[in-house]
């Protein structure tokens, strides 16, 4: 049996098509355009790319959108001060500080509380963690990673997951502890797993979804995999390709994707999975805010 590959951006594609025709009605009725600012401090080739790629998909989508770029020697007052100008700013619903923080000066906690919670589009703030926890997520912000893989669920069970197996690999506030509760909201039987679980094989053989988010390349392997299951796989991990070159890396996942692919039923490649649906959903979820904004007006 081959696994059906899950096809992250052709999803996505269908994903931001809907948020674009949805800003236009929104726009049309209302006059209220979604505005996203994103907020990147200090010169990580990385952050640079990651937030670049989210200003252009906002410009994409419709929005308004603000791009603030801060020098390594930003204070934690002075972060906090913007975050709080953006905070009391209409034309702006939501804002991302885009992670990790540099240095040792800045706090990620105190930035992520500093948001409001109707504009915390990242889903982080306690308030929107609570609120996903008592299953309130017609009002909750559901971060971004765990919202795309239900999305990516959703395509390969349409039925619903309801009495299903779910194993997360992985206890993240940023994916395993969100997906998790997305789950159970689903009615899956959910099962937490870490580095510090026993018998993981055991756990995979029995487990009829799969979302690994551990954060260690192939860490899960295809022989473990129930034959049949749903297999998301949140990693993204480099790992040395000397067969491309001297120096030359590839990107892998957290599972063993070519014998995993040989027992599942469906499966997200690294790259171009989960990926693409994480943007999606940060354009989803400033989408969002903006309606409950204009409800509120």
């Amino acid at each position: 049996m081959t696994a059906r590959i899950i096809d992250g951006k052709q999803i996505a594609q269908s994903s931001i098509a809907q948020v674009k025709a949805s800003t236009e009605r929104l726009v049309a009725d209302t006059g209220i355009r979604p505005g996203l600012a994103v907020v990147l401090v200090g010169e990580d080739p990385a952050s640079q790319v990651y937030v670049a790629s989210k200003g252009r998909m906002a410009k994409e989508c419709g929005f308004h959108s603000v791009q603030h770029t801060l020098p390594m020697t930003t204070t934690q007052e002075d972060l906090t001060a913007l975050v709080q100008q953006l905070n009391a700013d209409p034309e702006i619903h939501g804002i991302l500080v885009q992670l990790p923080l540099p240095g040792d000066v800045l706090s990620e906690r105190e930035t992520i509380a500093a948001i409001a919670p109707e504009k915390d589009v990242d889903g982080l703030h306690d308030i929107n963690i609570g609120r996903l926890a008592a299953g309130r997520t017609e009002d909750a912000f559901v971060p971004c990673t765990p919202k795309g893989c239900m999305v990516l669920i959703d395509t390969v069970h349409p039925e619903g997951i309801a009495g299903l197996n779910a194993l997360v690999v992985g206890r993240s506030n940023l994916v395993g502890r969100p997906i998790a509760a997305l789950l159970q909201h689903a009615n899956a039987t959910v099962t937490v797993a870490h580095s510090r679980t026993r018998d993981l094989p055991g756990l995979c053989a029995n487990a009829d979804i799969v979302i690994a988010a551990i954060g260690r390349p192939e860490f899960i392997k295809g022989d473990w995999i129930k034959p049949g299951a749903t297999v998301i796989d949140v990693g993204i991990n480099r790992i040395p390709a000397p067969e491309k070159g001297e120096g030359k890396t590839r990107l892998v996942g957290d599972v063993e994707f070519a014998a995993a692919s040989e027992r599942a039923g469906a499966i997200t490649p690294v790259p171009g999975g989960v990926g693409p649906m994480t943007i999606a959903m940060l354009m989803a979820n400033t989408l969002k805010a903006a309606e409950l904004s204009a409800k509120r007006l």
